[in-house]
């Protein structure tokens, strides 16, 4: 299944080639059936929520269906909110603005710098050496806290693709009388995602990795801490009325999104998920057939050593960290990019902690100070990328 724009891009010498694109990870492409709900909505396109005229009401109501669309695509309860984001970074920093005071925050040192850097004075967790260890660290910080705590942790890392045991942190946490508050921007484009069914308390995601390049994100979790903080933003909005003092609105989606909104961004991001939902079986599998095609032909290359925290069989998303012996990484995706037209990613991929341990703990020719090379792959994806992909390496290394 593909529903991607096309793109051909130079390569040495002046030809071009059709892009090999294995950089979802960092920002997924825009699906074509996303770019249609963007242009669909900009005839009527006008300011949400206060405006009488035809097209504001008629912004408003995409404006709230997409709401709707995302939380039901989260598997959000019905009482959660959904307060939409610039992306992943963004929600966790509101989320770290809305602590009760005397909060606790427990945090793994694999967590991308988004949901690692947020936190003031977080407990830092040393990276687990295998899911059951994941368990009993976050067991063991929460129970020497006292007052509210937080657990902060990925679902999918954007290093190795490995998923987090979610649900048997989130029992965890709620056994301590914590919450739990997930980083879900990896997992949404892969795998679905039941915060109800998992019991999680806060979800953050971006758009622009789940195919909708628009500036959207989402804070999506529970109502009381959000409604209680200041906003996030003061503005119009967020306001109910303004007099000597403001007068703040207490509910907490219209508390944190003063201003005028990225209304298109919202749909954007609902035209991703109402795809994706709509797919999921042919997503899956046609991911993870990709991804065992490029695991295997990563390990028959010598010198080449995929990063790794837990053991080779454990379920991951399509995301593979790898590097290459002799050669830094900055060098092998300029090559891959300048003579292959490939597109990958390298260096520490704002996980700088977790990549330095990976690279530590791992074989010789390890290039602990450039970094590591990633290669990650979503809808558009295809036997030829990542066999282009293989046949680069062997040349190179």
């Amino acid at each position: 299944m593909s529903a991607l724009l096309s793109l051909d891009v130079p390569v040495r010498g002046g030809a071009l080639v059709p892009y090999a694109n294995l950089d979802y990870a960092a920002s997924a492409p825009c699906l074509e059936p996303v770019r249609e709900a963007v242009a669909d909505a900009l005839p009527a396109y006008s300011s949400v929520h206060r405006g009488a005229g035809y097209a504001s009401q008629v912004t408003t109501a995409r404006y709230e269906q997409a709401r709707h669309t995302i939380k039901a695509f989260t598997g959000a309860r019905t009482d959660d909110a959904l307060v939409f984001t610039r992306n992943t970074t963004d929600a966790m920093n509101l989320l770290a603005r809305s602590l009760p005071d005397g909060t606790t925050v427990v945090v793994f040192d694999t967590e991308h710098h988004a949901t690692l850097l947020p936190w003031p004075s977080p407990v830092r967790l040393a990276p687990p050496a295998f899911p059951g260890e994941a368990l009993r660290a976050a067991d063991e910080a929460l129970a020497t806290i006292e007052g509210p705590a937080l657990l902060v942790v990925t679902a999918a890392s954007n290093v190795t693709g490995e998923l987090w045991p979610i649900a048997g942190l989130a029992h965890i946490a709620h056994r301590h009388g914590a919450r739990i508050a997930v980083d879900a921007a990896q997992l949404v484009p892969h795998r679905p995602l039941n915060i109800a069914a998992l019991d999680l308390d806060y979800v953050a995601f971006s758009g622009h990795k789940l195919y909708a390049p628009f500036g959207a994100g989402a804070l999506v979790g529970r109502r009381d801490w959000l409604a209680q903080a200041e906003p996030y933003l003061k503005g119009g909005g967020a306001v109910r009325a303004v007099g000597e003092q403001a007068e703040w609105s207490t509910d907490p989606e219209a508390r944190h999104e003063a201003g005028t909104p990225n209304v298109l961004g919202a749909i954007a991001l609902a035209a991703a998920c109402d795809h994706l939902a709509a797919n999921w079986a042919t997503v899956i599998s046609e991911e993870e057939r990709l991804l065992g095609r490029l695991r295997a032909g990563i390990a028959a290359i010598d010198g080449m050593h995929e990063l790794a925290l837990w053991p080779a069989d454990h379920p991951r998303v399509g995301i593979v960290s790898f590097v290459v012996e002799g050669r830094s990484a900055r060098e092998v995706a300029e090559t891959l990019s300048a003579e292959h037209g490939i597109g990958v990613r390298d260096g520490k991929f704002c996980a700088h902690p977790f990549v330095r341990h990976l690279l530590g703990a791992g074989e010789g020719g390890c290039d602990e100070d450039g970094g590591a090379v990633r290669a990650s792959i979503g809808i558009g994806s295809t036997d030829e990328h990542i066999d282009r992909l293989l046949a680069a390496l062997r040349a190179c290394s």
